[in-house]
């Protein structure tokens, strides 16, 4: 009945769209652009560069299927004054009719954009099919030959600059035998301006630089010459060669106010300092030692002016928490020399002081909870523009179903951390330090959680490095020592001897013991499209990698070997009475997001990781082991629910843990409307365990059968993007089991209250 009812249901909903005409709004005369194509007779000119040419698009369709929301529009009534018709008009996209004008425009710049390709002869005609009141455009591409550079010349009268360009001529984008690209001539002339503007010239552009093409009659044949023209600053001054500047003094200006005066004379300065030869000038009092600003400067007073160092010096000062705004400003000198610039670095300074709280709502595996937290943040504690954070944290959730004495579980946390924007560690050289322009942070932190089965505590101190590269695409992190410290003081009577008394159930009573944690660790994080990411902006194809290795134990194995210390009874080296967790860890994550339309893209993920055991320890911590199932892993499973291998579960979320693990996930994504985004995904994967343990039958992991224990899931999401932070639901059902039995495969018997997972998370998936 249940099956049959939904049948019903999905029949009356495709009727519905199937009934509603598309073209109830396109007036008279006109007619509604129902499809867009391009066709080109070249597999060097692809449709999907074009694409951006066409000014007009037909309406969007939900995962490039359904024109969803141009029916909403003709769901609407043709009375504008109720109020629900407007609202559908809202929600809906009205209809886009077809215009020749727009049309012809794209046809025009299409013809354009080949032609610069190298194809001159190119021709572009677009053949509109009408049925009814519909049209389907195709733009039909004719390429012909394309016209190849036979000989390259340079008319440079400048010696200096031809200089510089032929010491850079193996950077080069021109050749003979090339394809007379248009764009690559530009990017030609930019190349060369970026490289005169690290050597001296400041006032160069690549409108200094043309080009002339002469074709050679009867071929597809090019000549090309490339022309840079002489310096004039006035129209009636004569021409000369170009300037080159150096720079001359360099002067901070630390209590600048962007928004209050743009004029330098303006700016209110009680009084100053000199620091290495370069004046210091401020209001009050230097917020800043003279030290942290020389160390960010780039801009070095009699070297050439070199832009890329200009873009170092606003990084750097960029980096520094304690200041809001960079402004540099250059200035020719009005007197002897007129190519030297007196250089100002204007800084505007940040709040130093602020404090925070937040509340949150949480959700673990059903158990609903709250928690708060306050914390003060100092962004220039010793006047370098430290940060320093101390947070306190407390959270309660009401945990459902042990039956134990008490029903809820509690935290209380404090952790404090003190970052510097500089690579801290000695015997390195200064010009070492400058150029790594990593940040170091030390931090300590303690939390105690008294649960309904047992009291932990949790103490840590670290000390770790950061650094970012190639705008922001590449982060890396080094973890050069974090230590954690695992206490149990209570654990309940009736939970020991339930589960941790037995002898078979070895990696629960593992993770229920005090245990030392000394870790290293390196990670590092590659995102293709780098700042953008960051400011919002639109963003093409994309990809990033992950790679993340740490080991713990081997320093404090060494030291236990070396000095010949005894072990426990459980055959463990201890320091001070604590057993230690030695082991290696490694992860590997790759995803790739590829843009169909303006509205409809492709993402997916894989990845990997494995933990091993070994020396003073047999099992991985609990905090390091892997698993699967919930919002960001194999959706049709709750949260560690999922696996090792075949292994069905036995209620304890510590026994669905493992070392290996395997992910793979493939969203495609579509915008509904307004904030709203949608996605179908499939996901696919499973943890296992290294060695067979007693507790978790069919966890292990074989060549022979891993492949057969994978899970797969699939289902619908939907996000709600506020660009800020984005709020996720996603509904997944299983469709292959990895365990044994009639659960094996739900996708050809699937049962709703069985095989549904429902899953609420901030954030993309990948």
């Amino acid at each position: 009945m249940k099956k049959g009812f939904h049948y019903v249901i999905l029949t009356a909903v495709i009727l519905t769209l199937a009934s509603c005409s598309t073209t109830k709004y396109v007036p008279d005369g006109s007619y509604l652009l129902d499809e867009v194509r391009i066709h080109t007779d070249s597999k060097n000119v692809k449709p999907s560069n074009l694409s951006i040419y066409v000014r007009q698009n037909p309406n969007s369709k939900w995962f490039s299927l359904i024109k969803t929301q141009l029916y909403v529009y003709n769901w609407s009534g043709r009375d504008s004054t109720r109020w629900v018709n407007r609202a559908l008009r809202r929600l809906g996209d009205a209809p886009v009719l077809y215009s020749k004008e727009e049309t012809e425009r794209s046809r025009e710049e299409m013809t354009k954009a080949v032609q610069n390709m190298g194809y001159m002869s190119a021709t572009v005609e677009y053949i509109p099919k009408i049925k009814k009141k519909k049209l389907k455009l195709a733009y039909k591409v004719t390429t012909g030959e394309p016209y190849i550079i036979r000989s390259l010349k340079y008319d440079v009268p400048d010696e200096k600059v031809w200089e510089y360009m032929q010491k850079d001529s193996s950077s080069t984008y021109l050749s003979e035998g090339m394809y007379f690209n248009v764009n690559i001539l530009d990017n030609e002339r930019q190349r060369i301006t970026n490289n005169l503007l690290r050597n001296g010239y400041y006032k160069f552009n690549k409108d200094y630089i043309s080009y002339t093409a002469d074709t050679v009659r009867g071929t597809h044949q090019v000549d090309l010459t490339l022309h840079l023209a002489r310096y004039r600053q006035h129209s009636d001054d004569e021409l000369r060669n170009h300037p080159q500047y150096s720079i001359n003094k360099v002067n901070f200006i630390t209590d600048y106010n962007v928004l209050q005066t743009s004029a330098l004379s303006s700016v209110e300065v009680n009084d100053s300092i000199h620091y290495k030869g370069i004046p210091i000038y401020y209001k009050d009092r230097l917020y800043l030692r003279p030290k942290v600003l020389s160390d960010n400067l780039r801009i070095t007073p009699g070297e050439l002016y070199n832009e890329s160092e200009v873009q170092r010096t606003y990084s750097n000062f960029g980096r520094l928490p304690v200041l809001k705004y960079t402004n540099i400003r250059f200035f020719e000198t009005q007197v002897g020399d007129s190519t030297k610039l007196n250089t100002y670095v204007m800084l505007t300074k940040n709040k130093h002081q602020a404090v925070s709280f937040e509340l949150e709502g949480t959700n673990s595996a059903g158990d609903l909870g709250a928690a708060a937290s306050v914390s003060f943040q100092n962004r220039n504690v010793f006047r370098g523009s430290e940060t320093f954070l101390v947070k306190l944290r407390g959270a309660y959730e009401a945990v459902s179903g042990l039956g134990y004495g008490h029903n809820n579980y509690t935290e209380l946390g404090v952790e404090s951390s003190i970052n510097f924007p500089r690579f801290m560690f000695p015997f390195l050289s200064n010009d070492f330090k400058r150029k790594i322009r990593a940040t170091t942070e030390f931090g300590v932190q303690y939390n105690y959680q008294m649960r309904p089965e047992f009291t932990r505590i949790v103490a840590s101190a670290s000390w770790s490095y950061k650094w970012g590269l190639q705008r922001q695409r590449s982060q890396h992190r080094i973890d050069l020592l974090d230590i954690n410290y695992l206490y149990m003081p209570w654990i309940e009577p009736e939970f020991r001897e339930q589960f941790l008394d037995k002898e078979q159930n070895y990696i629960l009573k593992y993770n229920y013991e005090d245990r030392l944690i000394v870790r290293t660790g390196y990670s590092y994080t590659y995102n293709s499209a780098g700042q953008a990411l960051m400011n919002n902006a639109v963003i093409g194809n994309s990809y990033s990698i992950r790679f993340n290795f740490e080991s713990a134990g081997n320093l404090l194995y060494a030291i236990s070997k070396m000095s010949n210390l005894e072990k426990n009874d459980k055959d463990e080296y201890t320091i001070l009475n604590i057993p230690y967790a030695q082991y290696i860890k490694g992860d590997l994550d790759f995803a790739k997001n590829i843009v169909i339309d303006n509205r409809n893209s492709i993402a997916f993920r894989i990845g990997g990781g494995i933990a091993i055991p070994y020396g003073n320890a047999r099992v991985i911590p609990f905090e390091k082991r892997y698993f699967s199932g919930g919002a960001n892993s194999v959706r049709g499973w709750s949260v560690r629910s999922l696996g090792p291998g075949s292994f069905a579960g036995d209620g304890n979320f510590l026994n669905q843990s493992g070392d290996i693990k395997l992910d793979a996930s493939i969203e495609y994504r579509t915008r509904l409307f307004w904030k709203f985004r949608g996605a179908l995904f499939v996901d696919a994967g499973n943890i296992w365990t290294l060695r067979e343990y007693e507790d978790q039958p069919g966890g292990k992991f074989r060549f022979d059968t891993f492949y057969k224990q994978i899970a797969v899931a699939y289902g619908l999401g939907l996000r709600l993007d506020l660009d800020f932070f984005v709020l996720r639901f996603d509904g997944g059902m299983k469709a292959v089991n990895p365990e044994k039995g009639k659960k094996r495969f739900p996708i050809t018997h699937p049962d709703f209250g069985r095989d549904f997972a429902f899953h609420f998370a901030v954030g993309y998936p990948f």
